[in-house]
Order: C-alpha cells, then sequence, then structure tokens
C-alpha cells in the first residue's frame, strides 16, 4: 500500500516552453545517444528492439533523479490520463470475465447504461453482432469493444436471468464518470462527512456538488476523509482549502531549482470559512492530501485526525515525450505556510525510500503517538503558537493507533484488494432478482449476513489458499461482506456508510465535534 501510494503526485500545468529557450539545443550529451541508438539499429549483429532500450534507458535515468519522476509507456498514457480526467467515454459498465462471459457488476452511476436499463447480473452476449463469449478474449480487448467514440452507437445482446430470449439495448456511448468523492453523507445532525479517493480534473466540482448538498441537510461541520488518498492535481486540492481558509491567508509556496518561489493564497469566499473542519490521514495520505492537511494546520485551522502522512513534498510536471508516451518530472518543492518541508529524505535510494512504511511498523509509531520520530531543527510554528514539524510528512493533532490484529488486518486486506468482490458477485447471483429489486432503505434491514455466507466465504478463501481464523472478529467480516454487497447494488456511498460503523477514526471525530458545538 505504501508503494501505490507514492504513484500520487502534484501535478502542474503543461510545461511552459517558452521560458526553457534551450530545453531541445542540439548538445553532445544528446547526440552520443542518439548515435549510438542509430548504430545498435543498423549495425548491431541480431535485430533488437530499440524501443524498449530506450523505455529502459529512460527508467533508469528518472530512477536516479528522485522516487516520484516517473515515465509513463504510450501503451498505458489513456488509461492514466483517463483516471485523472474524472471520466471516460463509454457504455458505462463494471464487469467480470465469467466462463468467458462478459457479466456486469453495476452500470455505473450516470452511465448511459444505467438510463436505459441494464442491471448487475446481465450477461452481454453480442456487441454489435461480434460474440463477447467463448473467445478468450483479454479484458482489455473486451472494454474495447464497448468503448469508442462519444456519442457512437453500439448494439448489445443481454442474457437476464429469468428471461428466455436475449434482451436487445442500444447504447449510445457518452461520457462516464469517475468519481473522486467516494461517499458525502450525514454522521450527525451537525456533521457531514466526505470521502475524496484522489485529486482529479473534476474533484473540487465533486467536492462543492457534496458540500451544497450536506449544508442543505444540516451541516455546520464536515469530516474530510483523506485516508488512502494517494493525491493528484495541485490545482484542485487549493481550491478545497480556499473553501475553508478565510481570503488572503497563504496555503502553500513553491520553490524550484533556481530559487524562484511561487505563494498561493486563498483569493475567494468559501462555503466552509466559519464552520469547523476534521480532516482525516493515514501513512497513505500523500502528495495533494498532505497540502490540504499540512495548509489547515498551519494556519490553526481545523483539526488533522489520523496518523504521520507519507511525507511527499515534491511538484511533478507531466511532459510529453513525442511520441504517445510522457515523462512526470519533479520540477520544484513545495512548503506549508510556516516554511515546513513534508518531503521525506530519499539520498540512500529509491528501494530505501519505498520501504518506509515497514520501518514505521517496526518502530511502533503506527500504534503510539511517541514513537514518531521528529526532527528538533525542523520545528516550526504556527501564527496560535502549535508546533509542527517538517522533515516527513504531517502529524496529526490527534492520534489515531493503526489496527494491527493480525486476523483483523487479513480481513481488511481481502476487502481492500477485492477479494471479497468476486465472492459477494457469487451470492448476489443466487437471487439475483430479489437483489436488483430490493430499495437500499430495505437492504439495511433486510439483509443479514448469515453464518452460512460466512462458512461459505472462509470456505471459497480456503479454495483460493487463504486460511481465516475469524473468531471474535465475525461481526467485522460480516460488516465488510455487506459493505461490498451493498457496493455493488448501490454504490460507493452505500459502501462507505456501512464500511465506517465502528471506525475509530469517524467515533473520534464524532467526539469532537459534540464537544465543539
Amino acid at each position: 500500500m505504501a508503494t501505490a501510494c507514492a504513484i500520487g503526485v502534484i501535478l502542474g500545468g503543461r510545461i511552459n516552453f517558452s521560458t526553457s529557450k534551450n530545453l531541445f539545443t542540439s548538445n553532445p550529451k544528446k547526440q552520443k545517444l542518439n548515435r549510438l541508438i542509430d548504430y545498435i539499429d543498423y549495425e548491431y549483429v541480431d535485430d533488437v528492439n530499440t524501443d524498449s532500450i530506450v523505455d529502459l534507458t529512460v527508467n533508469r535515468i528518472l530512477e536516479n533523479l528522485d522516487p516520484h519522476s516517473v515515465y509513463i509507456p504510450k501503451e498505458e498514457y489513456a488509461s492514466v490520463s483517463e483516471n485523472m480526467q474524472g471520466d471516460f467515454v463509454g457504455i458505462g459498465v463494471s464487469f467480470y470475465n465469467v466462463n468467458d462471459t462478459v457479466v456486469v457488476i453495476q452500470a455505473l452511476k450516470g452511465g448511459p447504461s444505467e438510463k436505459i436499463g441494464i442491471r448487475g447480473g446481465d450477461r452481454i452476449l453480442y456487441a454489435n453482432g461480434t460474440p463477447l463469449f467463448n473467445m478468450n478474449i483479454p479484458t482489455d480487448s473486451l472494454t474495447r469493444h464497448l468503448k469508442g467514440e462519444i456519442n457512437s452507437a453500439v448494439t448489445l445482446k443481454v442474457k437476464r436471468k429469468g428471461t428466455e430470449d436475449l434482451l436487445t439495448f442500444k447504447v449510445k456511448r457518452g461520457r462516464v464518470p469517475l468519481k473522486s468523492v467516494d461517499a458525502a453523507y450525514m454522521l450527525s445532525p451537525t456533521l457531514g462527512y466526505i470521502k475524496v479517493n484522489r485529486f482529479a480534473e473534476t474533484t473540487y466540482k465533486e467536492f462543492k456538488k457534496a458540500l451544497k448538498r450536506l449544508k442543505k441537510e444540516g451541516a455546520t461541520q464536515i469530516a474530510l476523509d483523506l485516508r488512502d488518498n494517494p493525491g493528484g492535481y495541485l490545482a484542485e486540492a487549493i481550491k478545497i482549502v480556499d473553501e475553508v481558509l478565510e481570503d488572503e491567508k497563504l496555503i502553500l509556496f513553491t520553490k524550484n531549482k533556481s530559487g524562484a518561489v511561487e505563494e498561493t493564497y486563498s483569493r475567494r469566499e468559501g462555503m466552509l470559512e466559519d464552520g469547523d473542519i476534521y480532516v482525516l490521514i493515514n501513512e497513505n495520505s500523500a502528495s495533494a492530501s498532505e497540502v490540504i492537511a499540512g495548509a489547515l494546520q498551519d494556519n490553526d485551522r481545523g483539526i488533522i485526525v489520523g496518523r504521520r502522512s507519507y511525507g511527499k513534498g515534491l511538484v511533478q510536471r507531466e511532459m510529453e515525450l513525442g511520441d504517445g508516451s510522457a515523462v512526470r518530472l519533479t520540477i520544484a518543492r513545495y512548503y506549508t505556510p510556516t516554511g515546513r518541508s513534508i518531503q521525506k529524505p530519499y539520498n540512500n535510494g529509491n528501494d530505501n525510500y519505498f520501504k518506509d512504511y515497514m520501518r514505521r511498523y517496526n518502530n511502533g509509531e503506527l500504534n503510539n503517538a511517541d514513537s514518531i520520530h521528529v526532527n528538533d531543527s525542523l520545528k516550526y510554528t504556527t501564527p496560535k503558537g502549535k508546533t509542527v514539524y517538517g522533515g516527513g510528512g504531517i502529524i496529526p493533532d490527534v492520534f489515531i493507533p493503526k489496527d494491527t490484529d493480525s486476523e483483523r488486518a487479513k480481513i481488511q486486506l481481502l476487502m481492500q484488494h477485492g477479494f471479497m468482490n468476486r465472492f459477494v458477485f457469487n451470492v448476489l447471483e443466487e437471487d439475483r432478482s430479489y437483489y436488483n429489486n430490493i430499495s437500499r432503505e430495505d437492504f439495511k434491514t433486510e439483509v443479514k449476513i448469515t453464518e452460512e455466507i460466512v462458512q461459505d466465504f472462509i470456505r471459497f478463501s480456503r479454495m483460493q489458499n487463504i486460511s481465516l481464523e475469524v473468531n471474535e472478529h465475525e461481526d467485522l467480516l460480516k460488516r465488510y461482506l455487506k459493505a461490498v454487497m451493498a457496493q455493488q447494488l448501490y454504490g460507493m456511498n452505500a459502501f462507505e456508510k456501512l464500511l465506517n460503523a465502528n471506525d475509530p477514526a469517524i467515533e473520534k471525530v464524532l467526539e469532537l465535534s459534540k464537544k465543539n458545538q
């Protein structure tokens, strides 16, 4: 998880080539590399894929710079960009390939398939007459049949349980949102909750929409959950901070290689300037998540709850390389309003850098705030006199220990990494008509995760060589299984609501909220 978190980046705009006049001028170093590639292409005794050599060379160069300067090969660039854009063009379904058949898990909310009535459990057998079953088609090839140009149409032949004949749906492909705000609901009559999973191009828009709705429902306080959020676009994080801080408050500043400093201030009246705010972070909260936590903490605004964050204070800019690939290159460091850099050291190499999570685990800081190592030379003071530290992440105001019980942790990992999804899908398939027609309110009270389902899951796990000793953790397993079931039926908001029941960090925020009212 810590390694995955390192993928989080703070992205600036496109590079301004007018400020880099000599960027592409000829020099001996470039000529040397070009000549070597030409020699290999034309003179080497065997045929060699020089594209792979170039890719390898680029990766090795970047590895020697810092852990967050990365190369994006052209075959990955489209999917990476799509994830950060916040939407894609397609029919809008998530699916499994079950026995060489495309089976819909869920028609995505707001997508074309949901609008025309495609449902979970439907088998998509044909797309424009092309069979999609019994073909051993890779998932990426299946996706190409379902995606396409915006407003283009695809005719689907669908098998639905309980219907004898195939159903025909003509779907006009459209923009399908990839939500970065997973959930927004009320934790109490006055405390709203918003969960952000990354900072994409649409995040601020989603956040503001969620905030408006919660305020209408009575929210005067907000819990902003940035746990496990690896980061993303800096501009989106800044706009969210601007909703919380009064005008003319410093949000952050950046410094590039020439020492040029660029400061960013809050500029407009925000919707959260008066209400209390609680920001939840953990060891996987990185990059733009840390910008928000650091800006609020250094301005004595709100309360940071959780564990020390990842520690990424570098700014990347994405630059295309001319062949469909791109590089995200570190161009600056950012600093919180008090002047601290929260970038953890990387001078001992990337491998050592990405093992930081295990060091934290082994030294006990995930369980005890007193075990967090701080450097007194990196001590800073906020305007109201609170002491904060630089040098590797944001240390929260209120510490929440990590649950390190091995069996509970194993159950949590099985849920987080999608292992439960296929099992739950199979449970839903046993009575798809019932589950597809039950309301969300009835689901809360009527649907129970029985002892039989628990035992079936334990057997399912054993078939995958995973041994589970549920014992006193049966209630946790039942809650997670029902949360995954809610996700497949109703989406992420329902999932998070069930998942957060009895969450220690949420309970602490509720306690703080009552005190501050």
